[in-house]
């Protein structure tokens, strides 16, 4: 049978209170000495995928159809970018963090490691509200806001220009295209057939118009509506969060302990 907590502080109270005592000090020198982190957030919608439509630009007819902002399922692919490797890379290769971190490595090491760090440090999420948060904590509180719009900078640019693939590869094909019908016209002699060839030449070239058009106005993936701030307190470490579970694991643990030794004294008395 276990003893009561009230038998177990009187007779261990001693153990107890150096345990908690020893847990509070070495938890208390770890936190306090670890460097304060600031933590600031990038915030951003999704702009809707009809924005690279060619009709959306050239159809009056069902331009009002279109909405300018996307769906917050729009974000899930942008989540599973913010964990690609190749985001912190290039941000890291811009604000030379290699430096900022100290990194004992050099060349491409020191990248790499660096840019894990970044990595480590940032947290890409989608928000109960269908928004896109970025977050960076780092030691410098004015370096972080840095990061965290570089890294949503980033984001955008990936994301805009794989909206805009498809449109460059049909701009492609159709600048091939006309090339053989340019060849075929200059080949035709008839001119029934030619003026024919012509009138598709003709067509090709405002296909080709308006690709270009819709290429020209990068459709963004994004909207930026709140850009990252300095913040004015540290996020990181939540000392008193860390004393208080510290105290109370502590406690429990040594009670559990005491409540152990106790019953094996009393099993050899």
């Amino acid at each position: 049978m276990m003893p009561d907590i009230f038998t177990l502080i009187k007779n261990w109270w001693k153990q107890i209170l150096a345990v908690l005592l020893l847990s509070l000090v070495t938890t208390g020198v770890i936190v306090y000495n670890k460097r304060p982190e600031y933590l600031s957030v990038a915030t951003a919608v999704p702009a809707s995928a009809y924005t690279s439509d060619k009709a959306r630009l050239f159809n009056s007819n069902i331009e009002q159809l279109y909405t300018a902002l996307g769906t917050p399922d729009d974000l899930d692919l942008v989540v599973g970018t913010g964990k690609l490797d190749t985001v912190y890379l290039a941000v890291t290769a811009q604000f030379n963090l290699q430096d900022h971190y100290k990194m004992g490595e050099k060349g491409e090491a020191a990248i790499g490691k660096a840019a894990s760090l970044l990595k480590k440090n940032s947290s890409v999420t989608k928000s109960e509200y269908g928004e896109l948060k970025v977050r960076v904590w780092d030691t410098d509180r004015n370096l972080a806001p840095q990061l965290a719009n570089a890294v949503m900078k980033q984001l955008q640019s990936m994301h805009q220009d794989l909206r805009n693939a498809g449109n460059e590869a049909t701009l492609g094909s159709l600048i091939s295209g006309r090339g053989r019908l340019q060849k075929e016209v200059d080949s035709t002699v008839v001119t029934d057939a030619k003026a024919a060839l012509v009138t598709r030449l003709t067509e090709y070239d405002k296909l080709i118009h308006e690709y270009q058009l819709i290429l020209d106005n990068k459709a963004p993936a994004l909207l930026v509506v709140e850009n990252a701030k300095a913040s004015d307190w540290p996020d990181r470490p939540k000392r008193g969060q860390w004393m208080l579970a510290t105290a109370v694991l502590a406690l429990l643990f040594s009670l559990l302990l005491a409540a152990l030794l106790e019953k094996r004294k009393t099993a050899i008395g």
